[in-house]
């Protein structure tokens, strides 16, 4: 799970695929120590933490019983919840773009003594035979930084199973409407919803350092549909009682107030 710097929309729409793979792997290459030096407690080294709102998926098994089962998760970073799926008795594969993330996955390895396949790939173009899991997640990977998202999922839909199931949390698309920021100025509607313009930051020399896309919740519904996946569920988890602690735009006010992430849950037709 990852945390997102969005601010605002960007005055600067048009990027093409490659610049944002090459950005997002640079971006994560470079922020992964920071990363985890900040996050790396609150997600552990062995668990599946949805999202900021602390939820597990030892609590909400929205994957069912994985005893047994081939599952991929994109977008793994430090690949804590491909290790508690593990431990949960699958067989896992974790993949990540990012060659600095996964290099906190083999530390977070070492530790814990649970130890998982290592893949960096684009989520784009998984290295992996059609049919080849079945399920296939990702807490907050992936998904928000391709530009072609729809085809993300197809690409998901060719590697797992019919009857499989894909499940994935993201940024709630409303959030787009407010800029990030924990306290009350992030409880100001600034953005349009509609504009589907992505976030990018750009260095001195005009080159984008960081992208994130966005998408309405239709957006989310046909992209699924059309890749051939049944939307099972759709969860908004609230902010729990007691839990006090800022994750980047993430907090308290604002988590009580409206949803800070959505979860599809969502099926492959059996043939």
């Amino acid at each position: 799970m990852i945390e997102i710097p969005k601010k605002e929309p960007s005055a600067h729409p048009r990027v093409t695929e490659d610049e944002t793979r090459h950005a997002n792997r640079a971006w994560w290459d470079l922020d992964a120590d920071e990363y985890q030096d900040e996050h790396g407690a609150f997600l552990g080294d062995v668990d599946f933490v949805w999202c900021p709102e602390r939820l597990r998926e030892a609590d909400a098994r929205l994957l069912g019983d994985v005893r047994g089962k081939r599952v991929l998760e994109v977008g793994a970073g430090a690949a804590a919840g491909a290790r508690w799926l593990n431990r949960q008795g699958a067989h896992v594969v974790a993949q990540d773009l990012s060659a600095g993330m996964l290099k906190h996955a083999r530390d977070a390895a070492t530790r814990s003594r649970v130890r998982v396949p290592l893949v960096q790939s684009d989520a784009l173009a998984l290295p992996f035979r059609d049919d080849a899991f079945d399920i296939v997640c990702t807490a907050f990977g992936a998904i928000p930084f391709v530009a072609d998202s729809a085809a993300a999922m197809r690409e998901v839909a060719r590697v797992l199973r019919p009857g499989g199931s894909w499940v994935f949390s993201v940024t709630h698309p409303m959030r787009w409407v407010f800029w990030d920021e924990p306290d009350e100025s992030g409880l100001l509607a600034r953005n349009s919803y509609f504009d589907r313009s992505p976030y990018v930051e750009r260095d001195d020399r005009g080159r984008v350092s960081y992208l994130e896309q966005h998408r309405t919740v239709g957006d989310r519904i046909r992209e699924l549909v059309a890749a051939g996946f049944v939307l099972r569920d759709l969860i908004e988890p609230e902010w729990p009682e007691g839990h006090e602690e800022t994750w980047g735009q993430w907090s308290p006010l604002r988590g009580r107030l409206f949803p800070g992430t959505a979860i599809f849950v969502s099926d492959l037709p059996a043939r």
